[in-house]
């Protein structure tokens, strides 16, 4: 009897047993199904993330959080300054300053800063730019302020330095404060170039302007057609605007416009594209460029030509604008004759 009770509780051990170790087995491939399945679920994620973040790693640290952050807040800042711009577009071209915390206003971004190529005999001239569209005093503070539109004569200095001519200049700007004068730039044809060159360097160090624009001093410049235009090329950071064409390199001595390196444009002797004549326009990261760049900047016998020639390999937007092309007047023209 004493053995039987012994038989039955062998058996019921083994039993026990199995059933323990079925159930056990059981229990690791349910665990390890759910945990096959739980990575699976984590590679999906990571992949989603990586290719919604596009940041290319398995994990998401601190910095790449708080980056995320950052392009959210950037998103809403951008929602924000696109009405501003829809507004300004109606009330002048530049928003209205931005407010600080502390209620202080920071200072507006310029339009853009022109330049207006003159010479040293040409004061009949300059007069003539300021009665049709510069204005002198309040007038030319009022183009700043409203229009967001820096606008400066730019001329160099005598080769007789300090004689008569000069101090004219110099009295001149005494009295209208409307020069740029760059005492390193002799006034002569042939540092024309030159004197483009040094006058985008000198305004992209001087003034923070979505634009700088090289014009001459017989045209007339309408700032609300300019304004209009450019505002339009706002989004492009790299754009040389202008009356684009591709001219005859002329190699006779004697030519109205000879161009001495005329070798250099191979052997169908014509100009790579570039902007022609009275005014042409460059954003803040080409003249930042110049700026940068000047002296190693090479320049040709003409300052369209010289400029075209700056950005010849770079990622740059060529925009041929019809209205620089300073032809007939009309209330769309940029500009026209004086």
């Amino acid at each position: 009897m004493a053995r039987k009770g012994s038989s039955i509780r062998s058996s019921s051990s083994r039993i026990s047993s199995l059933l323990l170790s079925m159930f056990a087995t059981f229990a690791s491939f349910y665990v390890a199904g759910r945990l096959w399945q739980e990575s699976q679920t984590r590679v999906h994620l990571i992949k989603e993330l990586d290719r919604v973040t596009g940041q290319g790693k398995s994990a998401i640290s601190v910095d790449d959080t708080l980056k995320i952050i950052a392009c959210r807040e950037q998103k809403k800042t951008l929602a924000g300054l696109e009405m501003e711009l829809s507004a300004a577009r109606q009330e002048g071209f530049v928003s209205k300053s931005p407010k600080l915390t502390d209620g202080t206003e920071t200072k507006k971004r310029l339009l853009v800063v022109i330049g207006i190529m003159t010479s040293l005999g040409n004061k009949k001239k300059r007069d003539a730019v300021r009665q049709a569209w510069l204005g002198t005093g309040a007038s030319l503070k009022k183009l700043e302020t409203e229009k967001g539109v820096i606008a400066r004569f730019v001329i160099g200095r005598s080769a007789n330095k300090g004689d008569s001519m000069d101090k004219s200049i110099d009295t001149e700007n005494s009295q209208t404060d409307d020069f740029i004068i760059l005492d390193n730039v002799v006034e002569a044809p042939k540092e024309a170039s030159k004197k483009v060159k040094l006058f985008f360097s000198y305004a992209a160090d001087r003034w923070d302007a979505q634009f700088y624009a090289k014009a001459i001093d017989n045209i007339y410049v309408n700032i609300d057609a300019l304004g209009s235009t450019l505002a339009a090329h706002l989004e492009n950071p790299r754009a040389y605007i202008g009356c684009m064409k591709s001219g005859e390199v002329f190699s006779e001595p004697n030519h109205k416009w000879y161009e001495p390196e005329w070798w250099k444009f191979g052997d169908k002797k014509a100009y790579f594209r570039h902007a022609y004549g009275e005014m042409y326009v460059i954003t803040h990261a080409l003249a930042r460029f110049v700026s940068i760049n000047r002296d190693i900047l090479h320049s040709y016998a003409h300052d369209d030509v010289s400029t075209g020639s700056w950005f010849v390999g770079l990622d740059v937007k060529h925009v041929d604008e019809g209205k620089f092309c300073c032809s007939a007047w009309s209330s769309e023209a940029i500009c026209a004759g004086v």
